[in-house]
């Protein structure tokens, strides 16, 4: 039962990637192929984190997945490989960390007691670095496989 609500979220990370590539018009024909990569990436996160690795280095794993896919799969479907790989990384954005970031900010200006001020400063601090950390890691796992990709052509290895 846990494996089928595993799969469960690779659907909906890829519906979540396919919203995302329609709202940057991307060519039809390039749908499907986004729906997968981006299933394949969150449940290689997610995978990552059911067998305990840190949250970014889980989100680097799975961007990285990204990346290789993106440049085979744009060789087989003939558009550049950022098609592909931009709308299936945003479903791994950390946006909770980054709302809670910006909550524990709007709660440092109001007038709280010393010992209070610097639990929220921690926490807050901890979250926005978590949000750093894991952009760092989606950006560098989804460009050095494309960029490793570029020096040998994709239809060598293929």
């Amino acid at each position: 039962m846990e494996w089928l609500a595993f799969l469960e979220k690779g659907i909906w990370l890829g519906f979540a990637a396919i919203g995302f590539a329609i709202l940057f018009n991307v060519p039809l024909r390039t749908l499907k192929v986004i729906f997968v990569i981006g299933a394949l990436g969150g449940l290689v996160k997610f995978l990552l984190l059911k067998f305990g690795v840190n949250i970014t280095i889980a989100s680097f794993g799975g961007s990285v997945t990204v990346g290789f896919v993106s440049s085979y799969a744009a060789h087989y479907k003939h558009a550049p490989p950022m098609v592909f790989a931009i709308p299936a990384v945003i479903p791994m954005v950390p946006g909770v960390f980054t709302y809670r970031m910006m909550l524990g900010l709007m709660q440092l200006t109001e007038d709280v007691g010393a010992g209070d001020y610097n639990k929220i400063m921690a926490e807050t601090v901890n979250n926005g670095l978590k949000a750093s950390f894991i952009l760092l890691a989606l950006a560098l796992g989804v460009g050095l496989p494309i960029l490793l990709s570029r020096k040998e052509s994709v239809k060598k290895r293929a």
